[in-house]
């Protein structure tokens, strides 16, 4: 499976970008780093800049037609620039449109948000977030991890990096179970 991690060209929580690329990697799959701009993006350590990592994939009106699922790391900075261009918003978008599995942690349901998939669904994330959710028409809870299958798409979410564990061995058994039958099914 082919799964992309859309990223900012910085501001992405590290630890939120290299657990679930390890977690992609130890399930077989071949993850791809994809962002707004070629090179290679910035990654940070809540304020402090931590390690560069290499762009796969420049975003330019793409759809989810090349990947398999969508893993959106958080970090305070990384969403907000996303949630302002409209490529990511519709790359994002699109992925719910094909029915395709979506985990995302931390902030990263601002592009969510932004790409207007999260009413009727049920999720976490980072808890200054849950009034936007909420105004998006959708269910926040307070929880490690959170599964939601209402809509075509499959919607993993996480609150924070105190949860990578749960999140990571949540959002790969759900994607292998969406590899069995081709799509998830509620």
């Amino acid at each position: 499976m082919r799964i992309a991690f859309l990223m900012a060209p910085e501001g992405v929580e590290e630890i939120e970008l290299t657990e679930p690329w390890k977690a992609v990697q130890g399930a077989g799959w071949n993850p791809q780093l994809v962002s707004t701009q070629a090179g290679r993006i910035q990654a940070f350590n809540h304020l402090d800049k931590a390690g560069t990592y290499p762009v796969d994939h420049v975003l330019a009106g793409d759809t989810a037609d090349a990947f398999d699922a969508l893993v959106l790391p958080g970090g305070v900075a990384n969403p907000d620039a996303l949630r302002m261009d409209e490529r990511a918003v519709g790359f994002i978008r699109s992925f719910f449109e094909a029915g395709k599995p979506v985990a995302a942690i931390c902030h990263a349901p601002w592009t969510l948000v932004e790409a207007d998939v999260v009413r009727g669904r049920t999720l976490t994330s980072w808890p200054s977030l849950a009034t936007d959710i909420r105004n998006a028409g959708g269910t926040w809870v307070d929880e490690k991890v959170s599964v939601c299958h209402e809509g075509p798409a499959t919607l993993v979410t996480s609150r924070k990096p105190d949860d990578l564990d749960a999140f990571c061995t949540t959002f790969v058994a759900e994607f292998a179970g969406g590899q069995d039958s081709g799509r998830d099914t509620p």
